[in-house]
């Protein structure tokens, strides 16, 4: 039996949840392309910790993967779509960009509108046709100016990233699309009601400034210190909502503690 195969069949003998996540795990840390149909088939467990992993090994595998994927998303199971979404979102090929176009823009769930629109701004840009780029582009930078309006506030972060990516990706070839993202920009640090959304809006228009050269312009908002304490903290903790999962992906109950004790009087 090889490598492959026994990693598979652990995958297929596991009797519980704590043993089918390792399994899948161990899979998925292989990086072997054989993986991907037992890899897809985890989506649509009723595990967390085993679609986690296999959504991480789905994206290191990358591009070999999108075709299952897609199939994937004309199941009926809408648990196993979730997670396709997000993978696709993680790998960045070209053939995804319909279905996150969707997902973030009209989805009912937080955690996929989130994830698509982080992937929207970080698509492999340059594996697009040439007589294409400039349509999907337009597509993204509309998809995600809508999303920055979006009723949850974590989704209007990750909107944020994804339109600081994308204008990155467009400002020398696209001019004339720059005053729109530096509006909205504009627009959520000074009225968004998070002060974690307004946190990362700041920064974006930061690193663009040093990246690009454009102008920040003033506004009443907390200090720039405050703001790269909340971006800090943020991203510190998406990075170990991959480890640690006791509420649903995406579920803004996990910041809550975090946003009382930040602005409360001791901390000010």
């Amino acid at each position: 039996m090889s490598d492959l195969q026994a990693l598979i069949a652990a995958v297929d003998a596991a009797d519980s949840a704590t043993k089918l996540s390792d399994a899948v795990q161990q899979l998925a840390e292989s990086h072997l392309e054989g993986a991907i149909p037992t890899l897809i088939a985890a989506l649509s467990y009723n595990n967390p910790g085993a679609a986690v992993a296999a959504v991480d090994g789905l994206i290191y595998l990358g591009e070999p993967s999108v075709p299952s994927l897609l199939d994937q998303l004309d199941q009926h199971n809408y648990t196993a779509r979730a997670w396709a979404i997000r993978a696709l979102a993680g790998i960045g090929d070209p053939r995804g960009l319909t279905t996150l176009l969707g997902a973030a823009t009209a989805d009912f769930a937080l955690s996929v509108r989130r994830a698509a629109a982080r992937g929207l701004g970080t698509l492999k840009w340059h594996q697009f046709p040439s007589e294409d780029l400039e349509i999907a582009q337009a597509e993204c930078l509309d998809a995600l100016l809508f999303v920055c309006e979006d009723d949850e506030w974590i989704v209007r972060y990750a909107a944020v990233t994804g339109l600081q990516s994308l204008a990155t990706a467009i400002w020398y070839s696209q001019p004339d699309w720059r005053s729109p993202i530096l509006a909205k920009f504009e627009q959520m640090v000074s009225l968004d009601p998070i002060l974690a959304v307004r946190a990362r809006v700041r920064w974006a228009q930061q690193q663009l400034q040093q990246e690009i050269g454009i102008t920040i312009p003033a506004v009443a908002t907390p200090s720039s210190e405050i703001f790269t304490d909340w971006h800090a903290t943020l991203e510190n903790l998406y990075h170990r909502k991959s480890q640690e999962r006791p509420l649903p992906e995406g579920d803004p109950r996990r910041f809550r503690g975090l946003a009382a004790t930040i602005g409360s009087p001791a901390n000010d």
